[in-house]
């Protein structure tokens, strides 16, 4: 029995019935895929992403093989502008991007190549529960510089504003202060696999994912019940284990009476991190980039200089919302045109707040637009907003509007949701965890619930 069906409750459902047990996903909404969602926001025929748009893992995670995902793949990964009107671009090739930072190349090169040339065995290293690693080099290589936060690191490796701002942008997919520990690990790891994986996304729309999610489900004997909302486990159908698609908040929901009281405490004490605002355009042409690259990849960074970016995130991090946020940006239409009419596009941002913020952002990120693309309010058509609390209220796994399902700095990772030598068994023995709020944490990968399975197996369901 599963109970929610985001990308970690389908996966956790999926390599249960691969493994012949029989499995019923109990999802309340409509809906499945969580945040896998596109939906018509603003007119007909414009298809928006309503949560997760670049599928940046993936291509790289091996459980997504036998899926038959149709992912589309733009030229580059990542564009990175600034003021001059000049741009950084991720290529897919190591050598290619780093031709391209002057002084940095050598140092770009000795940083990524490493951890490029060997994305698969990496990614199945940092995505699986802690365990004696299979590559130590390989670890090493990516642990000890990513140990360093991400403005140290970028410091001592680089020279150029360049390459500083493309690995400060990267590591602010964190949502944490960029001078926190550990934050040098989420860029390189967020860079490594544009290199490896080049940042697609699915053609159609994020919800074609969770379809071909149900569809391998339904192969293998798997069901999924829709409008089915779960008060309490007490009252689910009889099961030898429940997999919990759920952050902390909503299991002590659904199961807080099967909890000793310590476990309780715990889990009441789990920290989430920043929030996002963000919104979602329809557009009558392209946005008008003053860097014709920026036209090349599907995601955009706007913030400017590393220095820009730090100082973004340490004022959310204080609970102020910047003048000049750090912005995330997808303009899917650019290669995917069957998400809206001819001649037409969507986009959509999002910057960070403070956890459970109520405030406006729109001129702040359409403003960071404008300054990297004049003339993009000429061409908006419509506007969608979503505060931190209406991200919330779409998904109540986004607790305060924060997307990675729980704070993703060091202590949130061996303590995810608590720390345990198990962190997916709870002290019910029929109860198991499999959102976010476990390792290896947020993004769609899946590996939540994959590994969250092979712990109900190998405990409940031998």
């Amino acid at each position: 029995m599963v109970v929610g069906s985001g990308p970690n409750g389908l996966a956790a459902a999926i390599t249960l019935a691969e493994e012949g047990r029989s499995v019923l996903v109990l999802e309340g909404a409509a809906r499945p895929g969580g945040g896998l969602r596109t939906e018509e926001l603003l007119e007909p025929g414009f298809r928006h992403d309503v949560c997760s748009t670049i599928m940046a893992l993936p291509p790289l995670v091996s459980f997504f093989g036998p899926l038959g995902l149709e992912l589309v793949t733009p030229p580059a990964p990542l564009a990175h502008p600034f003021d001059d009107g000049t741009a950084v671009i991720v290529e897919r090739s190591v050598a290619e991007t780093a031709a391209r930072l002057g002084r940095d190349e050598a140092a770009y090169r000795a940083l990524l190549e490493p951890l490029v040339s060997h994305a698969p065995a990496l990614l199945d290293m940092v995505l699986r529960p802690p365990r004696p690693p299979g590559h130590p080099v390989l670890l090493a290589r990516f642990g000890l510089p990513g140990l360093l936060p991400a403005q140290l690191l970028a410091r001592v490796s680089f020279r150029e504003r360049e390459a500083r701002a493309l690995l400060a942008g990267a590591a602010a997919h964190s949502l944490l202060r960029l001078s926190e520990a550990g934050t040098g690990a989420v860029a390189l790891l967020m860079l490594a696999s544009a290199h490896a994986g080049g940042w697609p996304l699915a053609r159609g729309g994020s919800a074609s994912v969770a379809r071909a999610m149900v569809r391998r489900l339904e192969e293998l004997g798997g069901e999924v019940r829709c409008n089915h909302h779960v008060a309490s486990v007490d009252d689910l159908p009889p099961h030898r284990a429940v997999l919990l698609d759920l952050v902390p908040k909503e299991v002590l929901q659904v199961a807080r009476r099967r909890f000793t009281p310590r476990y309780r405490d715990q889990l009441a004490a789990f920290r989430h991190g920043p929030g996002v605002f963000k919104l979602d355009w329809t557009l009558d042409a392209p946005i008008p980039w003053r860097s014709a690259d920026c036209a090349r990849a599907a995601t955009v960074h706007l913030g400017g200089t590393m220095e820009e970016i730090v100082l973004s995130e340490r004022e959310v991090a204080q609970g102020r919302h910047p003048a000049r946020p750090f912005v995330l940006l997808t303009q899917p239409t650019l290669f995917d045109r069957t998400r809206a009419p001819d001649g037409r596009e969507v986009a959509w941002a999002y910057c960070h707040v403070p956890n459970g913020s109520d405030v406006v952002m729109t001129d702040a990120i359409e403003d960071q637009v404008e300054r990297f693309a004049p003339g993009f309010r000429d061409v908006i058509r419509k506007r969608s907003a979503w505060t931190a609390r209406r991200v919330e209220s779409e998904e109540p796994n986004c607790v305060g509007g924060d997307v990675m399902g729980g704070r993703m700095d060091l202590r949130g990772l061996i303590a995810r949701p608590v720390v345990s030598l198990d962190p997916y068994a709870t002290p019910d023995p029929e109860i198991f965890i499999c959102s976010a709020a476990t390792p290896p944490g947020g993004g769609v990968h899946g590996m939540c619930g994959v590994n969250a399975a092979h712990a109900a197996l190998r405990s409940r369901l031998r």
